[in-house]
């Protein structure tokens, strides 16, 4: 009751912004400008892709023919939709030579996903429904028979909320067979198993082109995984003979099988990562080869075809592509068309090149095929219709409060006169290393439109330098996140592209600790606050449904530091009575399964007892909505027009100011 309350007052407070209506027209424009391609995937000279049409409220399914062009659709989540309900994708995975496919859906942003098979050659529906399947960790048998993957543990009513991520099994289903009895072969209290506990999340997989199996299992939020390997002969049944190979200190992030060598992406001596090969004999890593060695550049993602290993850089904020050639051992840059973000590669081991996608602040995400070093556009939808022209995107670092230079990614109108007066959109996140690489802004080009800037704080925590820039924002060092930020907003005044009375802080999930102590830290240098299913009460934050999890990435109440360093990024502990706070928009989706509703809804009921400056203190609840996974277009749409009305309005921008 407090939360639909709480939702319905905010909503009736955003819908009397004189001009909202408007904007989200406006925004609905700007972001249907194009059909939008995202999970590019290639098996058997098939391309498997989700797509959305300007007109649609989801993404859809698609495969095409890579050598005839023709395409066709496989799923529409929208026949699983209904009037209250909105079914979204949540992934899939082609069989090895492209004849079958596994599609996993969840409904109203839950996560929940459920397996679905289908053939690809007809389309039909196989019988196979398999819930519990949030995880995924899919791997098709070589013969596509069947596939392994990871279920979640059955709970019941009375179980807590942690017990949700706990307990999970990689299991064994044949085609045609009952899920409720296929074998599992990892996880706890099960015979033969490799020792796991209830937090791991183990996964086996099966790259096609070798008769190796791989178990890798997650310790929760730790980026690093245990890996083991295990004839595939053996690792179909229980109490296969795995051969541990790499565990947390090794550092590795990724794997990749080539001939008689493991290929591992690792910080293990290599803050910013480098890629070494194993030989599978002896699995030794004191005779471990460094292949690709590390450098100025972070490596972010290495995925194996039959030329070569593909690899994805960050440099400086820029993706780059490179590529190992298996004949040669040496390493090539691969030439890009643009300067950008990389999504990919994404590849098939038993074909030569590589997918990929690039985009930036004001270009449109495109897809690309690399063969033979030459990068080609897929043209898989026609280009975007947008005049991005009249903008520009700034690059920069800021020198933090302790000298750190931190990367700053600013976006204006070319003609942005710097006296203080635009309203500024300043977001930052800062976790799991994470980099907050640029993306399209689509919708919000609404907001540089109007004169407004729009700014990405690269703060600590996150993964713009690897791993040592990571570990300076977690746990412990967590206050540089928030700090980050700060100074970040402090430079953008000084500068005169903002002033506290126009600046707008955003951030989501994680990011809601960003936001949430720079708001009890610095509560006079902002004027509006968003907080996006925003963590911000971490020192409870261990006992929702992924909690253990995330306890590697915070600390954990269970020891002193662990409770010292939550407590110091705990916002709501750090509200206190009588000062003037900023307008805050708080948003939850009652399905959020990572930060549980009664976060947002604690802080929101605090800072309005607490706040002497009159100002709104608002909570939008989403019944349709969990953590942000596949939302429907007009989901956000109206979100952005919501967070733009809102920061309008509290800036003073004229044609936003309601009359009472």
């Amino acid at each position: 009751t407090y939360m639909l309350g709480q939702g319905k007052y905010a909503r009736s407070a955003i819908d009397r912004i004189p001009g909202r209506g408007r904007l989200e027209s406006r925004v609905a424009k700007l972001s249907g400008a194009g059909a939008i391609v995202r999970g590019v995937q290639t098996e058997g000279g098939l391309i498997f892709f989700q797509k959305r049409e300007p007109s649609e409220s989801t993404y859809k399914l698609f495969v095409r023919d890579a050598a005839t062009g023709g395409q066709r659709m496989l799923v529409d989540p929208d026949r699983w939709s209904g009037e209250n309900t909105h079914y979204a994708i949540d992934w899939f995975l082609p069989s090895q030579h492209g004849e079958k496919i596994i599609c996993a859906l969840s409904a109203g942003g839950s996560e929940h996903s459920v397996i679905h098979v289908l053939d690809v050659a007809s389309g039909r529906a196989l019988p196979e429904t398999i819930d519990r399947a949030e995880f995924g960790g899919v791997s098709w048998l070589p013969d596509a028979s069947g596939f392994f993957y990871n279920r979640m543990a059955k709970t019941g009513p009375n179980d807590p909320d942690t017990a949700h991520y706990l307990n999970s099994r990689a299991l064994l289903h044949r085609l045609g067979a009952n899920p409720d009895g296929d074998v599992a072969l990892i996880g706890t209290n099960i015979a033969g198993s490799p020792k796991v506990v209830p937090s791991d999340q183990p996964a086996i997989f099966v790259q096609p082109g070798t008769d190796r199996a791989l178990a890798m299992i997650s310790h929760g939020s730790e980026p690093a995984i245990e890996l083991l390997v295990a004839p595939l002969a053996e690792a179909v049944r229980p109490g296969a003979h795995w051969r541990k190979f790499a565990d947390s200190p090794d550092g590795v992030i990724n794997v990749a099988l080539h001939g008689n060598s493991i290929y591992l992406l690792t910080h293990k001596d290599a803050p910013r990562y480098r890629i070494v090969a194993l030989d599978p004999g002896t699995l030794d890593w004191a005779h471990a080869r460094t292949v690709v060695p590390e450098s100025g550049r972070v490596i972010i993602d290495a995925e194996p075809a039959s030329d070569g290993l593909y690899i994805r850089d960050l440099d400086g904020g820029i993706g780059r592509l490179r590529m190992l050639d298996w004949q040669s051992g040496k390493v090539h840059d691969i030439v890009l068309p643009v300067d950008g973000t990389v999504n990919g590669p994404n590849t098939d081991p038993l074909q030569p090149g590589a997918y990929f996608s690039l985009q930036s602040w004001l270009l449109p995400e495109a897809w690309y095929a690399v063969q033979d070093g030459r990068v080609a556009p897929l043209n898989l939808v026609p280009k975007w219709q947008a005049d991005t022209s009249a903008f520009v995107s700034e690059e920069t670092r800021i020198k933090a409060r302790d000298g750190t230079m931190v990367p700053l990614s600013i976006v204006h109108r070319k003609d942005l006169v710097r006296d203080g007066k635009a309203p500024l959109w300043l977001t930052g996140y800062g976790s799991y290393s994470i980099a907050m690489q640029p993306r399209y802004l689509s919708g919000m080009l609404a907001l540089l439109q109007d004169g407004g800037v729009y700014a990405a704080c690269h703060v600590r925590g996150g993964g713009e330098f690897g791993e040592a820039w990571h570990k300076a924002g977690m746990q412990a060092t967590k206050p540089n996140t928030w700090r980050d930020l700060i100074d970040c907003a402090k430079y953008l005044q000084g500068n005169g592209y903002a002033s506290p009375a126009t600046t707008g802080i955003e951030g989501g999930s994680a990011g809601g600790i960003t936001v949430g102590m720079a708001l009890v830290e610095e509560p006079n240098l902002f004027r509006a606050v968003m907080s996006d299913v925003g963590d911000s009460n971490a020192l409870r934050a261990e006992f929702e449904t992924d909690g253990d999890a995330n306890a590697l990435e915070y600390g954990s109440v269970k020891t002193e530091p662990g409770f010292r360093a939550l407590l110091a990024m705990d916002a709501l502990s750090h509200v206190k009575d009588g000062l003037a706070y900023p307008a805050v928009l708080f948003t939850t989706g009652l399905n959020d399964p990572h930060v549980a509703p009664w976060q947002p809804g604690k802080m929101a009921a605090r800072l309005q007892k607490a706040t002497s400056s009159r100002r709104p203190i608002l909570l939008l609840v989403d019944t349709d909505a969990g953590h942000g996974a596949g939302p429907t277009k007009q989901q956000l749409d109206r979100q952005v027009a919501d967070h733009l009305a809102f920061l309008y309005w509290q800036t003073g921008k004229p044609g936003y100011q309601p009359t009472k």
